[in-house]
């Protein structure tokens, strides 16, 4: 008896669509159904706080005050440039005039 069902799926030298379609067809919803539930399982556990893969080591940011200060002054500089020219302390001629 299995021989007989078994020789169904023997590619010989006739062809047969329907059984390729047939496994093509069984091997995509094995495949849909495998990625429907590793999303599943994936979404569950992002949902409920976990982590997938390894989990994140913590460590405490690093921050030089020295940078930060000098891009403080860097913004404070160009903040004082732009009220220059806002206020009319620095004057242009036109040269299209």
């Amino acid at each position: 008896m299995t021989t007989s069902f078994l020789k169904h799926f023997r590619y010989d030298s006739y062809c047969n669509p329907v059984r390729d379609w047939l496994a093509l067809l069984v091997f995509s919803v094995i495949v849909l159904a495998g990625i429907i539930v590793w999303n599943v399982w994936a979404f569950d556990t992002v949902a409920n706080g976990g982590v997938i893969g390894a989990a994140a080591t913590s460590t405490t940011p690093i921050f030089d005050q020295s940078s930060l200060d000098t891009i403080h002054t860097i913004f404070a500089n160009r903040a004082a440039e732009e009220a220059k020219y806002e206020t009319g302390a620095y004057s242009f001629a036109d040269p299209s005039q």
